[in-house]
């Protein structure tokens, strides 16, 4: 068997997983409606994701969204499934139609708002909060919104208050805790405006 046929069957046998991984994506999505998770169409489920929701919150996921939470189901690496979390009665959050998660967290105390067609690179994190209520120190949860169109990079960060403004980009492994304006490239520590769209 030659080099080129080898690689094709690998190619049909890793096509053949994949679509087996989807098929459970009806079960992980019913999980989710037990645990009070509300959808507003059809989402994806590559892997088992993690849902938490208290009392008196709700997340809302609108259609065409996508999560992927297996180690390889992006091939930069997952090191963790999708999280979505919410914690104090009244915190909402809620995500836009057709956005994509890759073994993203999203902890919200206040309120996260995520638009629609986002992209979520490998291992980002979403909260709200510092997550120490307790400890003076932490200060108070405070809402965070993201913009339609966005696209954080892989690992990247995005803390309390930060706003995200449409169809912006943030830079791999970048934390942001400020506001960045739309249509722009961000990147950093904190992350700062690297240049406008074109």
């Amino acid at each position: 068997m030659s080099g080129t046929a080898v690689r094709r069957l690998f190619h049909l046998l890793d096509s053949a997983r994949l679509h087996g991984r989807l098929a459970w994506g009806g079960y992980y999505k019913f999980l989710a409606r037990c645990r009070g998770v509300e959808f507003l169409g059809g989402c994806d489920f590559v892997g088992r994701p993690k849902f938490k929701l208290y009392p008196g919150t709700r997340v809302i996921i609108g259609s065409g969204c996508k999560f992927l939470s297996g180690h390889t189901d992006n091939l930069i690496g997952i090191n963790r499934p999708c999280i979505i979390t919410a914690h104090n009665q009244g915190t909402v959050v809620e995500i836009g139609e057709n956005s994509g998660f890759s073994g993203t967290v999203i902890g919200a105390f206040a309120g996260i708002t995520i638009g629609r067609h986002v992209k979520c690179g490998a291992n980002t994190l979403i909260t709200d909060s510092n997550w120490h209520p307790e400890d003076p120190r932490s200060g108070e949860p405070r809402p965070v919104l993201i913009g339609d169109h966005v696209w954080l990079g892989v690992g990247s960060m995005v803390l309390k208050g930060a706003r995200i403004g449409d169809n912006s980009v943030i830079g791999a492994g970048s934390i942001v805790t400020g506001e960045i304006p739309a249509n722009v490239i961000a990147a950093g520590n904190p992350c700062k405006v690297i240049r406008p769209l074109r």
